[in-house]
């Protein structure tokens, strides 16, 4: 019987390496991908319209918070777990539970939106002309409710691919559908060309669904989640421990998006306080949030990748109680996160006229981006900790740290926009300070509960590479001979500046032979990675 029986094909794991390096090759080509409408949308419908699109987001943000705010990170720890410990069922029995639970909430909130989306865009924010955004966006609750679930389930099995491929799908039909609907409505008003690129964003969640639906169905079939029988039942406290994981982060991701929320109304309301009139009050937001803040969080990427493949990765060395692999990991983390976003520091603040000119051709706005970018580096360390804590069980300090530089940055926002001497540099200062205090609070707390000392050295060693970078470029830009034609002078520059840097980092062994043999594809050309280790 047991030999006519046909052995279940189980997917392989991924390493943590490999499932880092496939997120983050979505994650950059999602990136650039991404940059397409990011460029394109403000020269279809101006910073004005970007504006209006942007005011509307926030919203959108808290309502998906609290549907998915932690049950991708749920899903995925207890589904890790649950395949480490050899009990496949209890990975059917979170799916679903995570599903109904998801959509659900999805349904009721998409509701909600529509029934209070008059009230809000009249009385809350400061141009009306949101309302056709707000209601664009709130049929999309359901669609990211479902896919958020799917996507936590195929990170917990370790498995990054669905992830990764829907993402890219995603990105390349909202690219298509957001330029195309925000144009096909843009003679019928600003108002509805906002409208229309939000209903893009939902025709390209819609179509990243279909994949992880297809991706989810394929394996299915070659090795199906099982359901709990009669005489395998799922684990006792399985689903107390998934809302035990799921409320706190939630939460923590909710003081997020309530300060992303209300960092809007009062930005807004202190412009007008500072005599700023509506429609160039909603084109400095749109300017900062949608066209300044993308370009900063660029590498990014980077640091999402490797946070979403801390998690699983940590979970399982914990379960171990091996504090060695986790000491690794998170050191790998950082100083990856830290090399990674550090090129892209230097080339915004010593490059940022020509680089928003080239994306925007709007150098105006070129002053918000050089202020920002020396600070970059926390916000790019700060997601890697942050996750650090959620895998360890200590989601509540994450959002007790997150909560306190939230209510700093809207204190300082509120006290600074509203003074005219400022205006909208008074919200970049506030995010500013809130990136250092939540970064240092992450930090802290993460040293103290593994008794994890930062390397000093190393930091000291990626400054002088960054001051070493940012002389080079700044030269290159000015005295290379391609001055008349702005865009050859300024990828040229960028190029010399970045091999300098990779020079420097190599030179000063913050990345050596040995992290390049461990790189996919290109790990053969530095040689042998033994001896091999499957936790890598």
């Amino acid at each position: 019987m047991n030999k006519l029986t046909p052995k279940k094909q189980t997917p392989k794991k991924q390493t943590f390496i490999q499932g880092t390096m496939i997120l983050l090759a979505a994650g950059v080509i999602n990136r650039i991908l991404g940059f397409i409408p990011r460029i394109a949308l403000p020269r279809i419908i101006g910073a004005e319209g970007v504006g209006i699109y942007q005011l509307g987001y926030p919203f959108f943000i808290v309502l998906v918070t609290l549907i998915t705010g932690g049950i991708p990170l749920a899903v995925a720890k207890l589904v890790s777990e649950a395949e480490t410990e050899n009990k496949p069922h209890n990975s059917g029995f979170v799916l679903r539970v995570s599903l109904m639970l998801t959509v659900g909430l999805g349904f009721l909130l998409m509701a909600v939106s529509l029934w209070f989306a008059p009230l809000v865009t009249r009385n809350i924010l400061t141009d009306s002309r949101v309302y056709y955004t707000f209601i664009s966006m709130s049929p999309m609750l359901v669609i990211v409710a479902v896919s958020s679930v799917y996507r936590g389930y195929f990170q917990g099995k370790q498995n990054m691919i669905p992830s990764a491929s829907s993402s890219i799908i995603e990105t390349l039909a909202r690219i298509v559908f957001t330029l195309w609907f925000s144009y096909l409505l843009l003679p019928k008003g600003i108002a509805f060309a906002a409208a229309g690129a939000m209903l893009g964003v939902m025709v390209g969640e819609f179509f990243g669904l279909l994949a992880l639906l297809w991706q989810f169905r394929t394996d299915q079939r070659r090795s199906p989640v099982e359901k709990p029988s009669r005489h395998i039942v799922a684990s006792r406290g399985l689903l107390s421990r998934l809302m035990g994981i799921t409320v706190p982060v939630t939460g923590g991701k909710l003081v997020g998006s309530f300060s992303y929320l209300f960092e809007s109304i009062i930005t807004a309301q202190s412009l007008a306080i500072a005599g700023i009139v509506t429609s160039v009050a909603t084109a400095q937001y749109g300017a900062l949030q949608g066209m300044i803040i993308p370009v900063l969080l660029l590498p990014g990427a980077l640091t999402s990748s490797l946070a979403v493949s801390l998690v699983p990765s940590l979970s399982e060395a914990a379960a171990r109680k091996d504090r060695l692999t986790i000491h690794k990991r998170l050191n790998q983390t950082i100083r990856l996160a830290l090399v990674t976003g550090a090129p892209f520091s230097v080339i915004m603040y010593v490059l940022a006229e020509p680089l928003c000119q080239l994306l925007y051709n709007n150098t105006e706005i070129s002053g918000m981006l050089r202020m920002l970018a020396p600070f970059a580096l926390f916000l790019y360390v700060q997601a890697p900790l942050q996750a650090t804590l959620q895998a360890l069980d200590r989601p509540g300090r994450a959002l007790f740290n997150t909560l306190i530089g939230a209510l700093i940055k809207l204190f300082l926002i509120w006290y600074l926009s509203s003074q005219p001497e400022y205006g909208i540099y008074g919200a970049i200062i506030a995010i500013i300070i809130n990136s250092i205090i939540v970064t240092f609070l992450h930090g802290h707390s993460v040293s103290r509960l593994l008794a994890y000392r930062f390397k000093l050295l190393d930091m000291l060693k990626l400054g002088c590479a960054m001051v070493i970078m940012a002389a080079v470029t700044m030269y290159a830009f000015r005295y290379l001979p391609f001055d008349h034609i702005s865009w050859v002078q300024f990828f040229a520059a960028l190029l010399i500046g970045v091999a300098v840097f990779l020079i420097t980092v190599f030179y000063s062994k913050l990345v050596s032979p040995r992290d390049m043999k461990r790189m996919p594809v290109i790990g053969k050309w530095f040689g042998s990675a033994e001896p091999k280790n499957p936790a890598a």
